[in-house]
C-alpha cells in the first residue's frame, strides 16, 4: 500500500533523510517513532506530497504522490503545525471540506464533533491548539480517507478524548481496511495499536519489523525487567545499541 524507496532529502546542505526505505501494508497501524530531528515529520510530508524527493520514490499503491491530486484525494493528513483560515468555523470547514472531498460523510462529521464538545460556530483559529487538532482530526477522518496519515495527533488532548479518536480510527482500519501511518513521542499510547513499528534515526531506518514479533524475540533479553517488552524499552534497547557503532564509525572517519 505505502513504499518509500530509497528516500533522500537535503535542506540547506543538511541531509534530513539518507536513503529510507519503509513499507506499510493495507489495513495496517504504522507506528513512526524517533527522537527529536530524527526525520519522522519529514517523512510524512513526503507521503502527503508536501515535498518533492531528492532522491528515491515515495508510493501509494504503486503510484508515485507527490503532485498526484487522485492520490491526494484519498488521503487525510493532520500536520502537528496546523493551519485554518482564520474567518472560518467548524460549519464552514465542514461545507469546504464537502466540496473538495467526494467521500465526505457530513452525518460523520457532526457525530465526531458533538462527541469532542467543539463548539461550531466560534472561529477555529480561536481554539485552543488542543480543541484545534481535535478539529482537525474530525476533518480528515470524515473525509473517509484511504490512507491516514497523523504527525504527533495527540498532543494536548485529554485521555478520553484520545480514547475516543483511537477507537474511531481501529474501527476504520477494520471496517474499511483504512491504512495508517502515526508518528508520536507518546509509545504508550503507540504500543497499543500499532500492527509495525519503524525507528529512525539521523534520517535513516533503524528497524522496521511487526511489533508482536519483535516483543516476541526480544523477550529473553535479560535487560528488560518484565516480558514482553514496552515500545519504550524496545524503543531505548535500539537506539543504545546503534549508539557505540556510529560513536565508532564517527571516530574512523577523523
Amino acid at each position: 500500500m505505502i513504499r518509500i524507496e530509497g528516500l533522500t532529502k537535503n535542506f540547506d546542505g543538511h541531509d534530513a533523510l539518507c536513503g529510507l526505505n519503509l513499507s506499510v501494508n493495507k489495513g495496517s497501524i504504522y507506528g513512526l517513532v524517533g527522537v527529536n530531528g530524527s526525520g519522522k515529520t519529514t517523512v510524512i510530508k513526503h507521503l502527503a506530497g508536501v515535498y518533492r524527493c531528492d532522491g528515491g520514490r515515495v508510493l501509494i499503491d504503486n503510484t508515485e504522490v507527490y503532485d498526484n491530486e487522485k492520490i491526494k484525494a484519498r488521503m487525510g493528513y493532520v500536520s502537528d503545525d496546523l493551519y485554518f483560515f482564520p474567518q472560518y468555523n467548524l460549519k464552514m470547514l465542514g461545507r469546504f471540506y464537502g466540496r473538495m472531498y467526494s467521500a465526505w460523510d457530513g452525518a460523520r462529521f457532526q457525530e465526531l464533533i458533538e462527541l469532542m464538545g467543539l463548539d461550531t460556530k466560534r472561529r477555529v483559529a480561536r481554539f485552543s491548539k488542543g480543541m484545534q487538532k481535535q478539529a482537525a482530526l474530525a476533518l480528515s477522518l470524515s473525509t473517509m480517507p484511504e490512507v491516514l496519515l497523523l504527525d504527533e495527533p495527540i498532543d494536548g488532548l485529554d485521555p478520553i478524548v484520545r480514547k475516543r479518536i483511537f477507537d474511531r480510527i481501529i474501527e476504520d482500519v477494520a471496517d474499511r481496511k483504512m491504512t495508517v501511518l502515526i508518528s508520536s513521542h507518546n509509545l504508550k499510547e503507540m504500543d497499543g495499536i500499532c500492527d509495525t513499528v519503524g525507528i529512525i534515526k539521523s534520517g535513516k531506518m533503524l528497524m522496521e519489523r511487526d511489533l508482536d514479533e519483535l516483543k516476541d524475540e526480544m523477550s529473553g533479553n535479560p535487560e528488560f525487567a518484565h516480558s514482553p517488552p514496552s515500545l519504550d524499552e524496545i524503543f531505548i534497547h535500539v537506539y543504545e545499541a546503534v549508539m557505540p557503532q556510529t560513536a565508532k564509525k564517527e571516530a574512523a572517519h577523523e
